[in-house]
């Protein structure tokens, strides 16, 4: 086929995508401001916006009337963020967590669902998502068909082609077929993320990392695991292992990838078996030696010197893996995230402090405030650049009479 046959289609879809990143910046703009973003003639910016219009990406709004403005005011027009919807899915060992966003990111509808007692077979994790997914659309008002993509955050190594890493203990907890039952059964394409580098593109979209290109992000909570942007760029590696921390069992002075929530609920147990009756005990009760993380943090802001000893040894152990995190990819920021970050702030001042013995030039340190959201914030993030890279092929063309 002769390519000079594909060049006005590649010119028009060319002209479409300028528009339309220019009204996805903006919150409406006139025929001239279009003009004058593209550089395209008024007759090709009006074309556009009526196309874009009929494909349902954009629409017209009002215009403001200046006082004694003759004529009928300039057309305005903006993006139309309810054009479609994505899914952000957090799944992991517990828990599934669905949020449900418009194409400006907005989140419309949720839901979160347990998973059951030590996982489940793959069958019922299956079962759990899609209920999960389901009662999402319906807290968000919108059908199935409404879905652009789909994202997802698992508690494992993700291969660059989106499938589960081989080898891994929890494999069969994520391996579950998830892709190819969204895309059959609902149309949907389904990314596939490690949760960590999810959590990275949450921190530096809506996170306290929000712009940063040189950002490191730690979920602490049962495990480590983290997700590095360098440059602006998420870092994923030969086999999508970029941030896995099975490596720390070769660190002295931390060994494992324990988190802080489990390391917290270990020690704080082990406490309570050795025979301590401090405030931990009185928090826990005098039946049981299980002593939850957040009781060992509120026991520590209590005074306990248990506890805070306990927190101490915690922050110093984090400290050695910051500064690893450091010395391999040196970003400007840290964030702590995950199910303790809250907590984490307990432990800033003792880590910042640990980390300078072993960094000559620091990052700087910071707990998350996304708090549960944080995985599938990240979710919806991936979904959401899918969509508008592909945004002219995921809605079919206007028929034309």
């Amino acid at each position: 086929m002769d390519a000079s046959a594909n060049t006005p289609q590649l010119l028009r879809r060319t002209n479409l995508r300028a528009v339309l990143e220019v009204l996805r910046a903006a919150p409406s703009a006139t025929g001239t401001d279009l003009i004058n973003a593209t550089g395209l003639t008024r007759a090709t910016v009006i074309a556009v916006c009526d196309d874009l219009i009929a494909r349902g990406w954009a629409r017209e709004t009002d215009s403001p009337r200046i006082d004694r403005q003759k004529g009928r005011p300039a057309r305005r027009f903006e993006f139309n963020e309810s054009a479609g919807y994505v899914l952000g899915l957090d799944v992991g060992i517990a828990t599934v967590r669905v949020l449900v966003a418009d194409l400006a990111g907005a989140v419309v509808g949720e839901s979160e669902a347990r998973f059951p007692r030590h996982g489940g077979e793959p069958e019922q994790r299956r079962r759990v998502v899609t209920e999960a997914v389901d009662a999402a659309l319906q807290d968000a008002g919108i059908s199935s068909s409404a879905v652009l993509c789909a994202g997802m955050g698992i508690a494992a190594q993700v291969t660059g082609a989106g499938d589960v890493a081989p080898g891994q203990e929890v494999a069969p907890m994520f391996d579950l077929g998830l892709s190819s039952i969204f895309s059959d059964s609902r149309g949907w394409p389904l990314l596939v993320e490690n949760d960590a580098k999810l959590a990275a593109l949450a921190e530096r979209w809506r996170g306290v990392g929000a712009g940063e290109n040189n950002l490191a992000v730690i979920l602490a909570g049962e495990r480590l695991g983290s997700g590095i942007i360098e440059s602006g760029r998420l870092l994923h590696g030969a086999s999508g292992g970029t941030g896995a921390m099975g490596a720390l069992e070769l660190v002295e002075g931390v060994g494992n990838e324990d988190g802080i929530a489990k390391l917290a609920r270990l020690w704080g147990s082990a406490a309570l078996k050795e025979g301590h009756n401090g405030r931990i005990r009185e928090l826990v009760g005098p039946d049981t030696n299980r002593a939850s993380a957040r009781l060992v943090f509120e026991a520590a802001e209590a005074g306990d010197p248990v506890a805070e000893e306990i927190l101490d040894r915690i922050a110093r152990r984090m400290a050695r893996v910051l500064a690893l995190v450091s010395s391999f990819f040196d970003p400007r920021l840290i964030v702590i995230g995950g199910a303790v970050a809250a907590s984490a702030t307990a432990l800033l001042p003792a880590m910042t402090r640990e980390l300078d013995r072993y960094v000559v030039t620091p990052p700087r340190v910071a707990v998350s405030n996304l708090g549960t959201m944080l995985v599938p914030t990240g979710a919806v993030r991936l979904a959401l650049d899918y969509v508008e890279t592909h945004l002219l092929d995921l809605v079919p063309e206007p028929r034309r009479e």
